[in-house]
């Protein structure tokens, strides 16, 4: 069976984010193109919805959806003057929640992130919403630790995206959590979407105009992802963009929203991945390509980031096709 999601749609929804769930997994397939995931939209009662625009939208569900429910996803729309003041749940509102069962995933997306916190589903955890309510977020609810960063946070089976289009990282993500990179990328081709976005939302916040004079890192970025396979250093980036370290690293950091080697251990973990679900490559040669030398970091930094080995790893998401070329997939890199 496809795993069922539900997103939920609340009065203030935002349009654009209600679609997002529904876009990205009804674009997630099998390698014989069976869906693997299946979308219900409701809101409380069934009730047509008043949307932030100037529209109203009418569901075909209410929350008995919630019985069959693998994944709850709550659509972004206004926190409200109630939740704002009190920091509370409307009792309505709380009544649904309640009603989602202890091991379905929950999804906040974007200021959604005000209503999981009031039901106190994020205290004690790291969590995060649009960067121009952090401030507000974090001074309502003082024992959620709150990341202005980052384009969505996962804590396992509690979930928080940031503001706007960062929905469809956090959709892409639990793609790719749940059937590996290769299926993600796969559904982010179909959206023209990015399957990956360097950074966090960090980037996007407001900040002065550059001077004429500030040079971009962009295209060291470009030219680091052509050298994953080499020992790159913090100064070879630098050497590469023609800054000192320290003017680099700030640069670097302001733009992608992350530092530089932050930034690459990232990608030669995502291309790792790449490797380990569509070749045959020993775990060694991977290692190699991949820039960690040798397996015994790659094994470490499997655990670290995703707490199992490659074997198991590769295990988990699929045997290689026989008919991929491993060398066409290591040359993506360069």
């Amino acid at each position: 069976m496809p795993h069922h999601v539900a997103v939920l749609a609340l009065d203030g929804v935002l349009p654009l984010d209600l679609g997002i769930p529904a876009r990205v997994f009804n674009e997630a397939r099998a390698a014989d193109g069976t869906p693997l995931y299946s979308v219900s939209t409701f809101s409380p009662g069934g009730r047509a919805v008043r949307t932030h625009e100037d529209f109203r939208i009418v569901v075909d569900h209410d929350e008995s959806v919630l019985r069959t429910a693998d994944t709850v996803v709550i659509a972004t729309q206004e926190p409200g003057e109630h939740l704002l003041a009190t920091g509370t749940l409307p009792d309505d509102l709380a009544a649904v929640l309640d009603q989602v069962r202890p091991q379905t995933r929950i999804v906040s997306l974007c200021t959604s992130a005000f209503l999981l916190a009031a039901a106190g589903l994020l205290d004690g955890r790291r969590a995060t919403t649009h960067w121009t309510l952090c401030d507000t977020f974090a001074d309502l609810f003082p024992d959620v630790e709150v990341d202005p960063d980052v384009l969505f946070v996962d804590n396992g089976r509690i979930l928080t995206s940031a503001g706007g289009v960062a929905g469809i990282d956090l959709c892409l993500h639990l793609v790719r959590r749940d059937h590996g990179a290769a299926v993600a990328a796969a559904a982010a081709r179909r959206c023209v979407a990015a399957p990956w976005r360097e950074g966090g939302q960090a980037q996007f916040i407001e900040h002065a105009v550059p001077r004429e004079t500030d040079r971009s890192t962009s295209a060291t970025r470009e030219w680091a992802l052509r050298q994953l396979a080499e020992p790159l250093t913090l100064e070879d980036m630098a050497r590469h963009a023609h800054m000192s370290v320290r003017t680099f690293t700030r640069r670097f950091s302001s733009e992608a929203g992350t530092s530089p080697l932050k930034w690459l251990n990232q990608r030669r973990l995502a291309h790792a991945r790449l490797l380990l679900e569509t070749t045959d490559l020993p775990v060694a040669r991977i290692a190699a390509a991949c820039g960690f030398g040798d397996p015994v970091a790659l094994r470490k930094q499997f655990h670290t980031s995703l707490g199992l080995s490659p074997v198991a790893y590769r295990r988990a998401h699929n045997a290689p096709d026989p008919t991929t070329r491993a060398d066409a997939v290591l040359g993506s890199a360069r």
